[in-house]
């Protein structure tokens, strides 16, 4: 990954090629990982592969709020570390898909920051490169929230052209 004021130096050329390699070392790196991650801005859900027929007993699965273990009763820890960011415990889940896959659901405290990684001991991934999809109104803190929701509220009343030395522009205002 690029420092932020190397990146800036760069030819638009340059970027895209820094971009492509970067990409390719993020994939081979995050495909190395003993699980599959996505996130949105307020979660986490992971995906851990566990051998085919394993039982919601046979798993030991600690999720606290800066650390997550996964692994099976006996055995080695498949994953095990500190959460690069705390989550909200209360709200965090873990399921058996098809006693093949163990999915992890976990809820960020910080819903307007993405994460690097998962694992702080684990590959980071380049945060500034996320193109977040549509978010929900519910999603949003407070502050903007209150904003947005003025803004959708309070119609449009009143559209003015102004002409000023051949210079033309539009102003709205919201009463």
């Amino acid at each position: 990954m690029s420092t932020p004021g190397d990146y800036d130096s760069l030819s638009p050329e340059e970027r895209q090629v820094r971009d492509e390699q970067d990409r390719a070392r993020e994939a081979l790196e995050q495909a190395a990982l003993p699980y599959k991650w996505t996130q949105e801005l307020g979660d986490v859900d992971i995906v851990v592969p566990v051998p085919k027929g394993t039982r919601g007993k046979d798993l030991v699965i600690v999720i606290q709020k800066h650390k997550l273990s996964v692994g099976l009763k006996g055995q080695e820890k498949i994953l095990e570390g500190e959460l690069c960011k705390e989550i909200k415990v209360d709200d965090s889940t873990w399921t058996l898909e098809d006693n093949e896959s163990v999915l992890i659901h976990l809820e960020k405290i910080n819903k307007q920051q993405w994460w690097e990684n998962v694992l702080t001991h684990h590959p980071k991934i380049d945060t500034r490169k996320i193109e977040p999809g549509n978010s929900k109104l519910s999603d949003l803190d407070g502050e903007t929230r209150g904003m947005v929701e003025k803004m959708m509220v309070r119609p449009i009343s009143a559209l003015f052209l102004i002409i000023n030395k051949g210079q033309v522009a539009y102003v709205f205002t919201l009463f």
